[in-house]
């Protein structure tokens, strides 16, 4: 016979049993208002999308988001529930469905408006290319090409070949290769001619550039040992003659060209250095960082080393960037003597550093406008961007600042205000080009002033050409230094509209 407890125990786990039962019923007639994938999929409302994604993706959202449904009901999301139970529930549904099937597979890449104040600006791509290489990787990326493949012998080429006439004949170097960028050719570079050998250095010259790139630790990930010799500021030619030994590999510069030491200061230039290298067998590699090939004088603007001038000086290899001061595609580019650039594309990492057949078609293209130097500012958009008219830039702002006046109505005040903008990626860091800049402060009387500002910012950036500025001293500037296309911008101005 069970005792009274027993008997309580059984009293309890029925209920709870019923309960269970009774919970599980009703759940279950919830889940079965949920709609099957298969019906989902049949919706007319989902037809286009289908069509233009496929059906695997539209099944893939489907079935997340009727996941996420579950999950909901299961933890009695009153809100879920009530959405369930709408008549409109299916075609709000589709629509869901659409709109994340269709950002999901969204182009990432999208072109911006750069009114950021800096002209080769890292992180929107750098240097934009002229129309010639805009064609030119056009006609190369859908079809097959002679990348690296000789049609006059019908034999394996090197693909080098396409650009490297044209780099000689623009720096006078003997011979050039390609990379993917510039720390890429410093890194290639140090690993051909000094592994396991002293680099030698200036202390004032062991820069460091965005992403963390640093020249001691490139060496040593190409296995070059680190010699600094000098100190911060004050460096002579006697410092590295004294610091020659059997284990010097080479002498090296590297341009400071994302800051600048005033004062009480002291370098050795290209000259000297190469005379002391040829003296003792030692090759001499200057890496010039953005590397430019035309005295950027010519077109009032502050010089900047050539790699022809600094190859005319006694360089043995120079390495440069193709993005930023050449104003081409993102490339890293070694000129100089032909024994060494051919032990450079010997070296098995060489293969690893590689550029494609795109960027070699785009260098091309900005290479032989290059040899046009008469044209190139009109040609170049880098160039033209760095040379604009300071008064140009004041009568485009003055012609649209009542047309963003307009379209932000009373929730802010735009004003033109002069500006400088700067030329970036660690190019010319102390010299600013003068501009003209939209000032955009908030006045609407809700929120705080900040939050305001940043939703401006932000406002400016869901545009369907996403346009970015500068937050700066409590206002939103727009810097139009490298706003080309005037028409883009301003007829797109309706969607700031509240």
């Amino acid at each position: 016979m069970a005792s009274r407890r027993q008997c309580i125990i059984i009293e309890i786990l029925l209920a709870t049993a019923d309960f269970i039962v009774e919970y599980m019923s009703k759940d279950s007639a919830i889940f079965r208002a949920l709609p099957a994938v298969s019906k989902v999929l049949q919706a007319e409302a989902l037809r286009s999308t289908i069509s233009a994604l496929g059906e695997e993706i539209v099944k893939e959202e489907t079935r997340n988001q009727l996941a996420g449904l579950r999950r909901q009901l299961s933890a009695g999301d009153e809100a879920a529930l009530d959405r369930l139970g709408r008549e409109e529930f299916l075609a709000e549904f589709c629509e869901s469905v659409a709109r994340c099937a269709s950002a999901a597979v969204a182009r990432p890449l999208v072109n911006v408006i750069n009114l950021s104040g800096t002209v080769l600006h890292t992180n929107l791509g750098r240097a934009r290319l002229p129309t010639e290489a805009v064609a030119a990787l056009g006609a190369v990326a859908g079809e097959s090409c002679n990348l690296e493949f000789d049609l006059d012998t019908g034999s394996r080429g090197d693909r080098d070949q396409h650009v490297e006439a044209q780099l000689c004949a623009l720096t006078g170097a003997e011979a050039a290769t390609v990379v993917n960028n510039n720390a890429a050719a410093v890194l290639l570079v140090l690993s051909s001619l000094c592994e396991d050998k002293e680099a030698l250095i200036s202390r004032g010259e062991l820069v460091e550039i965005g992403g963390s790139f640093r020249i001691p630790e490139i060496m040593r990930s190409a296995r070059a040992r680190l010699r600094e010799v000098g100190t911060t500021n004050r460096t002579h030619l006697a410092d590295y003659a004294d610091a020659i030994g059997a284990d010097t590999g080479l002498l090296m510069k590297v341009h400071t060209s994302n800051y600048a030491i005033q004062g009480f200061t002291a370098s050795v230039d290209d000259a000297p250095l190469s005379a002391l290298g040829r003296e003792h067998g030692i090759p001499y590699v200057s890496d010039l960082g953005s590397g430019t090939l035309v005295d950027l004088r010519l077109f009032g603007l502050p010089h900047e080393p050539t790699v022809k001038e600094t190859l005319a000086a006694g360089a043995d290899l120079v390495t440069f960037s193709g993005d930023k001061l050449l104003g081409g595609p993102q490339a890293g580019i070694i000129a100089g003597r032909a024994d060494l650039v051919a032990r450079v594309k010997r070296n098995h990492l060489k293969r690893a550093l590689r550029v494609d057949k795109l960027t070699l078609a785009a260098l091309y293209e900005v290479l032989v406008l290059y040899r046009d130097p008469d044209r190139l500012r009109q040609r170049l958009p880098l160039l033209r961007d760095l040379t604009r008219a300071p008064e140009d830039i004041r009568a485009q702002a003055e012609r649209l600042q009542p047309l963003v006046q307009r379209a932000l109505g009373t929730r802010a005040q735009v004003s033109i205000a002069s500006c400088r903008s700067q030329i970036g990626s660690g190019a010319l860091p102390i010299d600013l080009l003068p501009s003209t800049a939209l000032v955009i402060a908030p006045v609407a009387a809700t929120g705080g002033y900040d939050t305001r500002l940043v939703a401006l910012a932000e406002a400016f950036r869901r545009l369907p050409t996403p346009v970015v500025g500068r937050l700066h001293d409590g206002r939103f500037y727009l810097d139009l230094r490298c706003l080309a296309d005037t028409e883009v911008f301003s007829s797109q101005l309706t969607s700031l509209l509240p």
